[in-house]
């Protein structure tokens, strides 16, 4: 068993059962995803993939969603790979994972799905979307291939967050664990002759897999609570509650970065003087969203010698568990809020 970061024990499985279109249309699919990448947020999923994507996904879709899968483990699609590891690690050897954004270069918003990605959630038995407006490319598979037995978790939903809110729940430890409560009751709903196992595969993630996650924010809230912080954008923004941190970027630029829009010029404003005066303690900033602004200010608050912590929307490395990706970042905030207030 691994300790603090390590993962929960539980092997990989067999793969989705594959339900291919027709293979005249999977050519032409082809054709298209050569020009597909993780664009920017301004971009959108063109019209003419976006149809044949919907007809691949509906076609892929033909099988029924298997009461058991790949030899009798659960299959799971997130739609982002940090809730993807948590319910690997709570899925153990009786579920299959799979994550459709997995690559630290992505961007989650505006993510173009493949073939593969639809065939995968044509699949699932368990699909885990974020919801809140921050992937409605995930809400579009599910719609173009319903499914009466599937269990999906839309985690926007479940904590109360909709468009137009901090999409970025990931980053809350107190909706972490509603997710990971709401993971284990779908497996043990999909999987009723192993209810037990599941539990316990939440009681092992919690107590230990937690361990090093839950340790340091604790520490950090005790020993820093009320620093003043700045940051790029609201991803972290619900970190930064939970810590105890005063985060005193205008809540306006925060958004509006997340956004993919432009600030308004007085928030421009505002956070240019919280640098040159020196007002924060730490600068974080969101290293998958660097628009020039944030690498203005960046370079600005280097200058200036304000402490700077990078944070990531998807796991970094790759590899990565959720609490390894996390337990870095902390203790790297960690140690900039000791170096900036000599505590």
């Amino acid at each position: 068993m691994p300790g603090g970061d390590g993962a929960v024990a539980g092997g990989a499985g067999n793969r989705l059962r594959d339900h291919r279109p027709p293979a005249a249309l999977l050519r032409a699919l082809r054709r298209l995803s050569r020009g597909w990448s993780v664009s920017t947020r301004a971009r959108r999923l063109k019209p003419a993939a976006a149809l044949l994507l919907a007809a691949a996904i509906a076609l892929a879709g033909c099988g029924r969603v298997g009461g058991g899968g790949g030899g009798g483990q659960v299959q799971v699609v997130a739609a982002e790979n940090f809730w993807g590891s948590i319910a690997r690690q709570l899925g153990g050897n009786r579920a299959h994972v799979t994550s459709l954004v997995s690559s630290p270069a992505a961007d989650p918003h505006d993510y173009e799905p493949t073939a593969a990605d639809g065939r995968a959630m044509a699949g699932a038995q368990l699909a885990i979307v974020n919801g809140a407006g921050y992937d409605p490319w995930a809400s579009k598979l599910l719609a173009a291939n319903g499914s009466g037995g599937r269990v999906v978790i839309n985690v926007g939903d479940l904590v109360g967050v909709h468009a137009g809110g901090n999409p970025h729940r990931w980053y809350s430890p107190e909706d972490v664990e509603r997710v990971i409560g709401r993971i284990t009751a779908a497996y043990r709903r999909l999987d009723r002759r192993h209810a037990a196992y599941y539990a316990a595969q939440r009681r092992r993630y919690e107590s230990t897999g937690l361990l090093t996650y839950h340790r340091l924010i604790g520490e950090i809230r005790r020993s820093y609570s009320r620093v003043s912080v700045g940051a790029s954008e609201s991803i972290f923004a619900p970190l930064a509650q939970a810590l105890g941190l005063r985060l005193v970027t205008p809540s306006g630029f925060l958004d509006a970065i997340s956004e993919g829009t432009d600030p308004t010029a007085a928030d421009k404003r505002t956070v240019d003087r919280q640098i040159a005066t020196r007002a924060i303690s730490v600068w974080v900033y969101n290293r998958q969203n660097a628009t020039p602004d944030v690498q203005r200010l960046t370079s600005a608050a280097r200058r200036n010698g304000i402490e700077i912590v990078t944070v990531t929307e998807t796991l970094v490395p790759t590899g990565a568990t959720f609490q390894a990706w996390q337990v870095r970042q902390l203790e790297a905030l960690r140690r900039a809020l000791a170096r900036a207030t000599g505590r």
